[in-house]
């Protein structure tokens, strides 16, 4: 797959149910925008649902990925064998698709993975047409457990200004075995932006690793664009995922990687100011 630097991520038209008029707009944009890659979640809501209507008239033209391991309201446990194969199937009725390019285990326990029968679902699965390639969605060792098992195409993890765990210790080994790598949180969910500790608490561990790392440029207007350029940067990342529910969104979205690549520099001090200031519990988020 020849994918676009940029991916746009299916959570937040889920979780906060953004109306289908204003999908359409996003994906519309997006596209126009050069993206061609669609990643969703069979647990953000209905965000396959949106996505698979939008995307409809438009499949030829894009990438479509999605994740799967929860139940999400199919009867069964999460990792069930049985009900991972009911839920593929459900994706792709969501997604108006036959087949999607990516299907991903989502945030699996590397005691699942070592079981071994959820990989083979996603496997079979590859071997059924109902995906074109496999992958792995997670972090820290659990990541690093699906990457040295050898047996996905593509790992996509955290990797930002704020989580940089797996610059060292997932990356090098996912290229060295060929699999393509999606950064995922790729701009710590912009926990910084409001001057003040974020309302969700999803987004409170990066608000208190910033506020120790101290980084000057996030004083700046430029400050989201320096911290994709940076994600994008970092040896080994295919592409990044960036996802929003405002039409008006995407736009400056698209334009955040005018500036051009990070210089050097720049990417050495932010590696350099982690390095300095990370703590042992500052591991890959999920």
């Amino acid at each position: 797959m020849q994918v676009s630097r940029l991916g746009f991520g299916g959570a937040e038209i889920g979780y906060e149910q953004a109306p289908d008029r204003d999908v359409d707009t996003i994906v519309a944009a997006a596209i126009d925008a050069g993206v061609n890659v669609f990643d969703t979640a069979e647990c953000y809501v209905d965000s396959e649902e949106k996505l698979g209507r939008a995307l409809q008239s438009r499949r030829d033209q894009v990438f479509v990925f999605t994740k799967c391991g929860h139940a999400s309201d199919l009867q069964g446990e999460d990792w069930s064998p049985d009900m991972l194969s009911r839920s593929i199937n459900r994706s792709l009725r969501n997604l108006r698709t036959d087949c999607v390019d990516l299907l991903q285990l989502h945030s699996c326990s590397e005691e699942v993975l070592r079981q071994g029968a959820v990989i083979e679902v996603l496997e079979r699965a590859r071997e059924a047409g109902k995906t074109r390639f496999i992958g792995y969605s997670g972090d820290a060792g659990d990541a690093l457990f699906a990457v040295q098992s050898r047996r996905f195409d593509t790992l996509q993890t955290s990797v930002n200004i704020a989580d940089q765990e797996s610059i060292d210790l997932t990356l090098p080994r996912a290229k060295e075995s060929g699999m393509g790598v999606i950064a995922k949180r790729a701009i710590a969910n912009a926990a910084w932006k409001t001057g003040r500790k974020p309302e969700n608490p999803y987004n409170h561990e990066y608000w208190d690793r910033l506020t120790k790392l101290q980084y000057p440029f996030l004083n700046g207007a430029d400050g989201v664009s320096v911290a994709l350029r940076f994600t994008l940067a970092v040896p080994g990342v295919d592409m990044a995922i960036v996802g929003t529910k405002s039409p008006e969104r995407w736009a400056s979205n698209s334009r955040l990687l005018d500036a051009g690549p990070l210089p050097a520099g720049t990417f050495d001090e932010i590696r350099r100011r982690w390095q300095e200031a990370a703590e042992p519990g500052w591991v890959g988020q999920v």
